[in-house]
């Protein structure tokens, strides 16, 4: 099933933050703007280009658990993920919560088994979770390397929340949803990981970066993570970096 409900991106947000009448450029990612001698962020003197809006696709379930590791046993190539979340300001936001979810190797969300095509148990909370920033703005998660699905390339969807309380069962409730958008993965790893096994066995085509209908080929800014291998072989796994910058 291919994310078209809300059709392309949402749309590029940017903050502009002038200082006597200039401003200056910051990448997302780069170091935060210093601070004053009061201690506060001098963010007058940055301009902070916020992580695209995209859509959140048909496979969002509500209720997702608060946990670092998010595999639930689920097979496939290890990813390790480390976003760091920042503001309009470029100052890393501690306390935020960042949902992942996405499919696995055979192109199946929890919630959903069966819309690729594989039938097997579901329970609803494979490949789903949330984690708290920490005091650097920075969430760690532990999962696999998406599989595929019809018409989208190998992707991860994320949402950064902000005031949510976690409950004692380990999920969160209230709070505000200050971004919805897509992880992506360079092409020459996904054509090694589609190689692998079990990845190897979705047999349905695999949609490329360059032919997907949401990602905009603007890098990082649009959510093309920075991988790199954890050893010889992409069955050796990967880590994942980014740096989301959200209104705040």
């Amino acid at each position: 099933m291919t994310d078209t409900s809300d059709a392309r991106k949402i749309g590029r947000r940017t903050v502009l933050a002038a200082a006597g009448g200039a401003a200056a450029a910051l990448t997302v990612g780069a170091a935060a703007p210093p601070r004053d001698a009061d201690g506060t962020r001098n963010t007058a003197a940055a301009v902070c280009t916020l992580t695209t809006e995209m859509t959140q696709g048909p496979y969002y379930l509500d209720g997702a658990l608060v946990r670092a590791d998010i595999t639930e046993g689920k097979p496939g190539i290890p990813l390790k993920l480390a976003l760091t979340v920042v503001d309009a300001g470029c100052a890393p936001l501690p306390g935020a919560l960042v949902e992942l979810w996405h499919a696995d190797a055979l192109g199946e969300y929890s919630g959903f088994v069966g819309a690729n095509g594989h039938q097997e148990p579901d329970d609803r909370t494979f490949l789903r979770g949330g984690v708290l920033t920490d005091s650097g703005g920075v969430a760690r998660f532990t999962t696999v390397y998406p599989g595929w699905y019809r018409g989208r390339c190998a992707h991860i969807h994320v949402k950064v929340h902000t005031g949510v309380t976690v409950t004692a069962d380990g999920h969160f409730t209230g709070g505000s949803t200050v971004h919805t958008g897509q992880l992506f993965f360079t092409e020459t790893v996904t054509a090694a990981v589609a190689k692998v096994s079990p990845y190897s066995a979705n047999t349905v085509p695999r949609t490329t970066l360059a032919q997907d209908s949401i990602y905009d080929d603007r890098g990082a800014v649009s959510g093309l993570l920075g991988l790199t291998a954890l050893g010889g072989s992409a069955s050796s796994g990967y880590t994942g970096t980014l740096t989301l910058g959200v209104p705040g």
